[in-house]
């Protein structure tokens, strides 16, 4: 048994030696092979990296070449933006200063008309006027409706500040255009409003029937108050209260609030916004009608008077509401209204040294004839033509002489006469003789002209009754001195 054990521990032995032995040489071809294997991956990574390089080095040159090229473009494409931009901007500013210098269009209506497609936006016009006037104005127009909008530097929100007397706080309305612009706008206009909205709590507007906030109009600093449409009781309920307020006069100048120190006030003034196009009816009958109709080259123009055509001097560069802004060639303003009378008596009449007074008048246009003193009195200087007719009649003539001396009185001198005589040695009851002149004269404003008996018998009457009027004394004025009325 133990000689069987030790061989077979000999067996095993040598059975280990051989499957050593053999995994060594097995193992050694192995390592042999996997290291051909790898100097030949590694020689093909190194070649493919050499390979890879080689194509990177070249795709970064040609990175390089496009990156300078895309600078130099960028480079291109800023300088030609810089130019486009400053020309844009130049183009800008000189359209801007055009705008200013020669605005063709006075409202955003005007404006939309001429164009339709034009979108709501920032736009000059020039309501005073092209080339007349104050500036162009920078306005907001919005073009679904054609309103035009004016804006100022309160049109935002604002809380008023702790104040306890009436129209304590005080704030002034400045406004991004000028009063004559504004004031031509809302005249050119259809209509205009302007909305001031306030949110309050505690703060009445009026206390005791006094007004402790208000708010002034700009064309003749008017006081106007909030509680004309609103209750009393608005800001005073204890509630946060809030409204919209229109104007009825507009533009605000000065919104004035107080008795604020329990309470709050905010204010918000709208903008002012004017839409629609004030019309002239058929032809013009006055300048007003003209500009509003677009004419801003002063000259004299023809229109529909109330009988006839008249003529106008029309100085564009004053505003309708001005004066000197309308002259009428030949009426008032710069000539007389027309200027003609006639005027007749109801009874005789003998009085020496004084006018001759008239009953009533056919005509008296213009109402230079005084019927009560018999005076005709110049409204304008110019050349005026008198004429005059009646009768004398003698009464109970027998052997004597009868005469009336009649003539034209101007500021108390003569100018000119006529007279009737009649010598006889027979007895009549009565006999007429004719009396008439006629004068031209030129007159100052205010000169007084009148007829006159400056010489006759006790017993010769100029004569005259309620039915046949013998008497006419007629004037008018041929042509007025235009250089010496302006």
């Amino acid at each position: 048994m133990a000689y069987f054990s030790a061989v077979t521990q000999v067996c095993f032995f040598l059975l280990a030696y051989y499957i050593c032995l053999t995994a060594a040489t097995d193992l050694e071809s192995r390592f042999l092979h996997f290291e051909k294997n790898f100097v030949n991956v590694k020689e093909t990574l190194e070649a493919k990296v050499v390979t890879l390089e080689t194509k990177v080095a070249r795709l970064e040159a040609k990175v390089e070449q496009q990156e300078s090229q895309i600078a130099a473009l960028i480079l291109k494409e800023r300088e030609k933006d810089q130019n486009s931009s400053t020309k844009k901007f130049t183009m800008s500013v000189e359209l801007n200063q055009n705008y200013k210098r020669n605005a063709i269009f006075r409202t955003c209506q005007e404006l939309l008309s001429s164009n339709p497609l034009l979108e709501s936006g920032m736009y000059w016009i020039d309501p005073d006027g092209q080339g007349v006037g104050d500036d162009a104005i920078h306005v907001f127009c919005d073009m679904k409706s054609g309103k035009t909008l004016i804006g100022h530097d309160s049109e935002s929100k604002i809380d008023v500040e702790k104040c306890a007397e009436p129209g304590c706080y005080s704030r002034k309305i400045n406004y991004y255009a000028t009063d004559r612009q504004i004031e031509s706008l809302i005249g050119l206009s259809i209509e205009c409003e302007q909305m001031i909205s306030i949110d309050c709590n505690n703060a009445p507007l009026k206390v005791g029937g006094v007004d402790y906030s208000w708010f002034n109009s700009k064309n003749n600093n008017e006081k106007l108050t909030f509680h004309s449409s609103w209750n009393e009781s608005v800001c005073s309920s204890g509630e946060k209260t809030n409204g919209v307020h229109s104007a009825p006069k507009i533009p605000v100048a000065r919104l004035n609030f107080g008795g604020t120190l329990k309470g709050f006030i905010y204010h918000t003034l709208g903008k002012i916004q004017c839409g629609g196009k004030s019309k002239s009816e058929g032809m013009p009958r006055s300048c007003e009608d003209l500009w509003r109709t677009g004419h801003t080259l002063n000259g004299i123009f023809a229109v529909k008077g109330s009988k006839s055509i008249e003529s106008l001097y029309c100085d564009f560069n004053r505003r309708p509401n001005e004066n000197g802004f309308q002259k009428r060639i030949g009426y008032a303003d710069v000539k007389s209204a027309p200027v003609h009378f006639y005027v007749q008596r109801n009874s005789s009449f003998n009085t020496k040294y004084s006018p001759i007074p008239f009953h009533f008048a056919r005509v008296n246009e213009g109402n230079a004839m005084n019927l009560t003193s018999g005076e005709f009195t110049a409204p304008r200087p110019g050349t005026y033509f008198f004429s005059f007719s009646g009768i004398a009649e003698y009464s109970h003539l027998h052997k004597k002489q009868v005469y009336m001396y009649i003539g034209l009185f101007l500021n108390g001198k003569s100018i000119g006469s006529d007279f009737t005589e009649e010598e006889s040695s027979y007895y009549h009851s009565s006999k007429r003789g004719p009396v008439s002149f006629q004068s031209t004269l030129k007159l100052d404003k205010d000169d007084k002209v009148w007829l006159q008996i400056y010489a006759s018998s006790n017993d010769v009457y100029l004569l005259e009754d309620r039915e046949n009027h013998f008497s006419h004394f007629t004037g008018f004025m041929l042509e007025e001195n235009i250089v010496a009325s302006l």
